[in-house]
C-alpha cells in the first residue's frame, strides 16, 4: 500500500459521500487511525524490547544504530489519520452504522 505522506487538502463532500455526513466520515477516520496507531506502536515497542538492557552502559547506547534505524523507520511512515483517510476514499474500509437509540432517561428534560 503506497501512501504519499504529504499533507494534501481533501474534499470534504468527497469524504462525506462515503457516509452521507461529515461528521461521520471524521468519526470513522479518527477511530480506525488509533487502530493503526495501535499496531504500530506494539510493533514498535516488541522490536526495541530486543534491545532492552538492564544495565546502562553509555557505549551501548551510541553503538545501538540498528535500534536507531528502526525508530526511524516508524518516524518516516505515514500518519494513521492519513493511512485511514486513504482507506475510507478508496472504499478499503468497512464500518457499520450503529442503531439509533433512545435514552429514556434523558427524556424528562
Amino acid at each position: 500500500m503506497k501512501i504519499k505522506p504529504s499533507l494534501n487538502t481533501r474534499d470534504y463532500k468527497e469524504l462525506s459521500a462515503k457516509t452521507g455526513n461529515i461528521y461521520k466520515s471524521v468519526n470513522i477516520i479518527g477511530k480506525r487511525a488509533k487502530q493503526i496507531s495501535a499496531v504500530q506502536k506494539e510493533e514498535l515497542n516488541s522490536k526495541l524490547a530486543e534491545f532492552a538492557s538492564d544495565v546502562d552502559n553509555l557505549e551501548e547506547i551510541f553503538e545501538n544504530r540498528e535500534q536507531i534505524e528502526i525508530s526511524r523507520y516508524y518516524e518516516r511512515l505515514p500518519k494513521p489519520t492519513t493511512v485511514a483517510t486513504e482507506e475510507l476514499l478508496n472504499d478499503e474500509l468497512i464500518f457499520r452504522k450503529s442503531e439509533e437509540k433512545e435514552d429514556l432517561s434523558n427524556s424528562d428534560l
